[in-house]
């Protein structure tokens, strides 16, 4: 029986799935009734943070003298999310008092700060750990079992499904986290990768540094590299489309100067004032081109071609022919510099720096400037 929950996403209706939490908390859920009461219920039922109810069914459960084991297939809905289909394991186990859990075969341990949970520990995060607990704590209230519990979740196919996440890059080793706030995946929801950005900048921000480089990909990293801005000794996180998130995470974990190093494709939105750049959000890279060109003198027929041109390289070209690249980037450096301030909002400083793979570095706003010019 699928999981029958529903969110738009454009024109479609996408089914929702639950998280590797709430498949865990399941599993303990049935693993504990199987232990303390000897027989394995054919399903598992608990109502998730965001208020859902979810039932599932158990698999591969047995009993031995001392361990009860229960699995839950996650079912991530109509999200792409590389955990479907995987048996999420709970192994429980008496034990003197409370309940304690840990991660077994295929869940990651934690082996960079900023996490939520510590170095050393398994990478199975608060909520999920919370609702874990509860749901053992419920069945044992129904048992009049007053001791403790010992669970241990596990995940046979964790340590090969985590190359294909990010877990390697945030400092998660050996395996998938068990992950969820609300206990619900959304389909297409950006909001894992917010959140993934969101670690890595507090991540960034357990060195205790000040100073933040944040670039939207890899075509930013190999320019820093290339110039050797990645060498000041200031960390480096990548940001997607997310600029406005990533700003917003930036000040909130108490970062002073940020740097955005990016391809002035995805950058100079920020000149419209666009801080998620994706293009299904906002795409006038021409209209931008043309109006500052215009603003700089541009002629009708020149603005024309900027609106007609495919790329950002050529518009550029087309600025080149007529000799106004120079005023045109500055001017649209300047509306950045705008936008970000006001997104920044007094909490933190932040400079742009624009360039193109074709025509190398393009330009940087004032801010910028100064930055670079006190961390050389």
């Amino acid at each position: 029986m699928a999981f029958e929950h529903y969110i738009r996403g454009g024109a479609r209706l996408l089914r929702c799935g639950y998280t590797t939490g709430a498949c865990a908390a399941l599993a303990a859920a049935g693993a504990a009734r199987l232990l303390l009461f000897g027989e394995a219920p054919e399903r598992a039922r608990l109502v998730t943070p965001k208020g859902w109810p979810v039932e599932a069914a158990l698999e591969d459960c047995f009993l031995d003298a001392e361990t009860a084991c229960c699995a839950v297939r996650k079912d991530a809905g109509d999200d792409p999310d590389v955990t479907d289909g995987c048996l999420v394991y709970a192994a429980v186990r008496k034990s003197a008092r409370g309940v304690t859990i840990d991660g077994g075969e295929g869940v990651g341990r934690v082996t960079k700060p900023g996490l939520d949970q510590p170095i050393g520990a398994a990478a199975i995060n608060s909520v999920p750990r919370r609702m874990i607990a509860s749901a053992v704590e419920e069945v044992c209230a129904e048992a009049g079992y007053g001791g403790g519990l010992s669970v241990v979740i596990s995940v046979p196919d964790g340590a090969e499904l985590a190359k294909r996440t990010f877990n390697p890059r945030l400092g998660v080793e050996g395996g998938i986290s068990i992950l969820g706030t609300s206990g619900i995946v959304e389909p297409m929801s950006e909001r894992a990768l917010i959140d993934t950005v969101g670690v890595e900048i507090r991540q960034a921000a357990a060195g205790g540094g000040k100073r933040l480089i944040l670039t939207p990909g890899n075509y930013g990293a190999d320019y820093l590299r290339e110039n050797g801005l990645d060498a000041l000794g200031v960390p480096v996180v990548k940001c997607s489309n997310y600029i406005g998130e990533a700003l917003d995470a930036a000040a909130a974990e108490g970062f002073a100067e940020v740097l955005l190093v990016g391809h002035i494709g995805k950058l100079v939105k920020l000149a419209g004032g666009i801080m998620n750049t994706h293009s299904k959000q906002a795409d006038c890279r021409a209209e931008l081109f043309t109006a500052h060109a215009a603003l700089c003198g541009a002629d009708a027929a020149l603005c024309r071609a900027l609106m007609d041109a495919a790329t950002t390289d050529a518009c550029i070209e087309l600025l080149d022919k007529a000799g106004l690249r120079g005023a045109v980037l500055q001017s649209l450096l300047a509306a950045a510099q705008k936008h970000l301030d006001r997104r920044a909002a007094g909490m933190l400083t932040v400079g742009a720096v624009f360039f193109s793979n074709e025509y190398g570095g393009l330009g940087e706003t004032e801010e910028a400037r100064r930055l670079l010019k006190e961390w050389r």
